[in-house]
């Protein structure tokens, strides 16, 4: 196990070397340095910077030096926590991402609450009996909340529960402080759009493990079903909507800009919206390697968690 955890870890180490270059190689180019220093100078547009005030800019920023010394400086200051100045907020890119990271956290945390129950325990309903009218229905509907896009769950639930019943507002602007009502929608339209996915994925999983011969011969022994279910099936079944819970991880942290945006959630997908928008280089480049980082985190978590729960692969 710990020979797996250290590999995980040196790949890790390995693709975010690589994805630090490229970003770094990418926004190191003339076009993005005029860019930052049109917005530092307090310009609006590259045409207006002279090539006089830019070189100045490139000597006092230590950018006319050569280019390994400036990736290895910025390197450094990355691992500081230093990720520059945002031009949009006017503030520090760290302190920033870090308030917004809070929020995505917050809102992920409420989605998992509610998602893995009602997800994991459809889905083993609807396993436990394979082709039944129990399987048939739940099934049905886990593929038709999953079809839905975010967009169109997120107007459907704000025209009855906010426009209709007046139970909640309409937006999440998060201007007067934190209100329970602020997350409702969110969560609501996130755990609708994903609990069908882990559920036809724990469905299929238990399906295969009723049909095993283990539990064949539990059920002809004689021992209750209930006990066959919770004592042999579900601990199997469970291992592969482990890995699939832990990849979304990545997805509720940056692949849900349009549920941040369309509720005015000040999170991190919505931050990296805005800094898109706006040209926010330093902002970019942080919720990149963020971004990054947080996938491949997630990543080694599943591999790791999926081989101690899985004896087959621990000891082979």
């Amino acid at each position: 196990m710990l020979k797996l955890i250290f590999r995980r870890l040196l790949q890790m180490l390995l693709i975010m070397a690589v994805v630090s270059f490229i970003l770094f190689l990418v926004f190191d180019s003339d076009k993005f340095k005029k860019q930052i220093a049109t917005a530092e100078l307090g310009g609006f547009a590259v045409s207006t910077l002279s090539e006089e005030d830019y070189q100045k800019w490139l000597a006092k920023k230590g950018l006319d030096v050569p280019f390994h010394e400036r990736y290895v400086k910025w390197v450094l200051d990355v691992l500081r926590g230093d990720f520059g100045q945002s031009f949009e907020k006017n503030t520090s890119v760290a302190s920033l991402i870090g308030e917004r990271l809070i929020n995505t956290g917050i809102l992920a945390f409420w989605v998992f609450a509610l998602m893995i129950p009602l997800s994991l325990t459809l889905g083993v309903l609807a396993g436990m009996k394979e082709g039944s009218f129990q399987d048939r229905t739940l099934s049905f509907i886990a593929v038709f909340t999953t079809s839905i896009p975010e967009i169109a769950t997120a107007i459907i639930l704000t025209v009855i529960l906010a426009l209709g019943l007046g139970w909640l507002p309409t937006k999440s602007a998060m201007i007067s402080g934190w209100d329970w009502k602020q997350l409702v929608l969110p969560v609501l339209t996130l755990v609708v759009y994903d609990f069908g996915y882990v559920a036809r994925m724990t469905r299929a999983s238990m399906a295969e493990v009723m049909t095993s011969q283990y539990i064949r011969t539990a059920v002809l022994k004689g021992i209750p079903y209930r006990r066959v279910i919770m004592k042999h099936a579900l601990r199997n079944a469970l291992i592969a909507p482990f890995t699939i819970i832990v990849l979304q991880l990545n997805w509720l942290l940056s692949g849900v800009v349009v549920v941040e945006v369309f509720f005015e959630y000040n999170g991190f997908g919505k931050l990296l919206l805005e800094a898109a928008l706006f040209g926010d280089v330093y902002v970019i480049q942080a919720a990149t390697l963020i971004a990054v980082f947080v996938a491949v985190l997630s990543q080694i978590i599943s591999d790791v968690g999926y081989t101690f729960l899985n004896p087959r692969i621990r000891f082979s």
